[in-house]
């Protein structure tokens, strides 16, 4: 008979942007079930102590903070504007979360430096714009709509064009996932997770008396409930119990350009943008946490594996980015600063996946998707 000497009550696998936060809020969650008065308590007010039993583990297969896969970097978008009601009614749990993140670790990691959703005239991506002011009509965001030159006229670094179309929204802005991250990850050991980096899971198998027992190059360990937000390595993980999940993996890069007008695209003054094109959509970010302007092209990356892509960066791409901000955001344009690789790991409609696998008789076994998307 197995016997674990190792339990918990949750395992998260993957630490990443998703697996940071899920071990943060099951820390969370044991601490007040242990305290239930607290739930009643202001943060502020009480500072909630770690407990000797932890009730939860994170399992990192490589170093926290790595650059394998899609969670790091100074910036990443965070916004209201989708084409869906149900994610922009997400989209405010997401900003009152990290709001609670922020009381709890007196960190900033967000900056609402605004948002733009931009496409040319009479296409099929005004279209889509379209179905954003749908969506945040529903919900009672707020935003402005800008046309041809009044684009230019609120944001002078544009190029004025007549034949722009642009949404405007106010609470767009971008988190800064690297240190998220590792604020995440602290807050969760303050409240008594357990974390293991450089361990690989195995197989996740059912212990006689009916809980889970996850194997790792580090040892077998008990618990509950697993919840599994390893990305690209989703599948590997979810081998052992009968499970695949349909998800593309890409090579995605974006390049900094160091744009010799600084003070004029930082992220006080300049929002993040979305183009939505004919053939390829773009994303830039201000400057936040280095000097260079953020520039890269949604999913347009080959697809990849965890162990075949590389790290060496498309020069079409780049050169494809270069001649789009000489077009629309000429002051934007510089050397360039340098450009990196991260993974896209998808579904084919590029919808989240949070489900479990109950129908291979895990219904213990929590599986999430949570995509990078432009829907």
């Amino acid at each position: 008979m197995h016997c674990c000497t190792n339990k918990y009550d949750y395992i998260v696998v993957g630490c990443g942007g998703v697996g940071s936060s899920t071990l943060y809020r099951s820390s969370c969650k044991q601490e007040l079930a242990k305290k239930p008065s607290l739930a009643y308590q202001s943060r502020k007010q009480t500072e909630l102590s770690t407990f000797l039993a932890p009730g939860v583990l994170g399992i990192e297969q490589f170093q926290l903070g790595h650059h394998y896969g899609g969670s790091q970097d100074h910036s990443r978008i965070i916004r209201y504007s989708y084409s869906e009601k149900e994610y922009v009614a997400l989209a405010k749990g997401a900003y009152d979360a990290w709001s609670e993140v922020e009381e709890d670790s007196g960190i900033q990691v967000v900056y609402k430096c605004g948002g733009l959703n931009v496409a040319l005239k009479n296409t099929r991506a005004e279209g889509r714009l379209k179905t954003y002011a749908d969506a945040m009509d529903i919900n009672g965001t707020e935003y402005e709509s800008l046309e041809g030159i009044q684009l230019h006229q609120k944001f002078p670094s544009f190029a004025p064009k007549s034949n722009l179309v642009a949404q405007y929204q106010k609470d767009g802005g971008l988190v800064d996932s690297a240190l998220a991250n590792a604020v995440h990850i602290q807050l969760a050991r303050k409240y008594g997770a357990d974390v293991l980096e450089h361990t690989t899971v195995r197989k996740i198998t059912r212990a006689p008396d009916g809980k889970l027992i996850v194997s790792t190059s580090n040892g077998d360990f008990c618990c509950k409930k697993v919840v599994v937000t390893a990305g690209a390595w989703l599948n590997d993980v979810l081998k052992s119990v009968g499970v695949h999940i349909p998800v593309t993996v890409t090579q995605e890069q974006v390049t900094y350009f160091g744009t010799p007008h600084m003070k004029e695209f930082c992220h006080k003054r300049f929002p993040h943008m979305i183009y939505h094109g004919e053939g390829k959509d773009l994303y830039t970010l201000p400057i936040y946490g280095n000097s260079g302007f953020k520039i890269g092209i949604d999913a347009g990356g080959p697809e990849v594996t965890p162990s075949t892509r590389n790290y060496t960066p498309d020069p079409v791409r780049v050169k494809y980015c270069e001649e789009f901000l000489k077009e629309f955001l000429p002051r934007s344009v510089g050397p360039i600063l340098y450009t990196k690789t991260c993974l896209y790991t998808m579904t084919s409609d590029r919808h989240f996946v949070i489900d479990t696998a109950f129908q291979t008789g895990f219904p213990d076994v929590i599986i999430c998707v949570v995509l990078d998307m432009f829907l």
